[in-house]
C-alpha cells in the first residue's frame, strides 16, 4: 500500500485556544500546514470535543476561523481524549487509504498525547508536529508542568517511543512533507 497520509486538527476550539499558551502561533503554524495539505491533496481532519463546557452550537465549542474546516473536509465529534473512542475515526481514515496521520492541536498531555498513542495502536504511522500543538497556559508552579515543559517533554518522549512496525517523527511544522512517498520501514524515525 502506497504512503499517504492526513492532517489531524484536535480541538482548536474557542473555548480551548482562548486558554492556550502561545495560542496565536500555534494557530498560525496549523493554519500553514493546513494550506500545504490542501494544496498536497492530502485530507484534513478537524476533531472536534464535545462536553459539558463544550455544548455542540455555542461560540465556544465552534472551531477557531483560521482552521475551519471547508465543506468538503472531515469533522470528527468526541466525547473523550481519545479521538479514536466511540468516533468514526478509524474508519474514515481507512477509507481515505491513510498509512500516516500529521497531529497537530490541543492538549498536548492530554488529546494529542492520547490520540497519538492510538494513532500507533490502530496501526498508522505518525509525524508529532512539534511547534504544531499546545497546552493550557498556566503558572510555572504546581503539580503541572508548565506549558514550555510539557510540550518539550512530549515532544522528547515521542522522538524516543517504540512501536514495533510503525514510523514515529517529531518534526517542525517547516519539515512536514505533504508529497507521497514510499512506506517508511525499519525502526523508528527521529528529528
Amino acid at each position: 500500500m502506497p504512503h499517504a497520509c492526513a492532517l489531524l486538527v484536535i480541538d482548536m476550539q474557542n473555548s480551548l485556544v482562548a486558554i492556550a499558551h502561545r495560542a496565536d502561533e500555534t494557530v498560525a503554524t496549523i493554519a500553514g500546514l493546513r494550506q500545504r495539505a490542501k494544496a498536497a491533496g492530502v485530507p484534513i481532519v478537524t476533531i472536534q470535543q464535545r462536553g459539558d463546557e463544550l455544548e455542540p452550537g455555542t461560540g465556544g465549542w465552534q472551531i477557531v476561523p483560521e482552521l475551519a474546516p471547508g465543506a468538503d473536509e472531515t469533522v470528527v465529534h468526541k466525547t473523550s481524549a481519545d479521538s479514536f473512542l466511540d468516533t468514526n475515526l478509524d474508519t474514515t481514515l481507512q477509507t481515505l487509504g491513510v498509512t500516516e496521520v500529521v497531529i497537530t492541536g490541543f492538549a498536548t498531555e492530554i488529546c494529542v498525547d492520547t490520540t497519538a498513542r492510538q494513532a500507533l495502536s490502530h496501526r498508522y504511522d505518525l509525524v508529532l508536529v512539534a511547534d504544531g500543538h499546545t497546552t493550557s497556559g498556566r503558572p510555572d508552579s504546581g503539580a503541572y508542568a508548565s506549558p514550555q515543559q510539557s510540550i518539550a517533554h512530549h515532544n522528547e518522549i515521542f522522538r524516543h517511543l517504540d512501536f514495533p512496525a510503525r514510523s514515529i517523527r517529531v518534526l517542525p511544522a517547516s519539515q512536514v512533507n505533504f508529497a507521497p512517498t514510499q512506506p517508511v520501514s525499519g525502526p523508528t524515525g527521529t528529528a
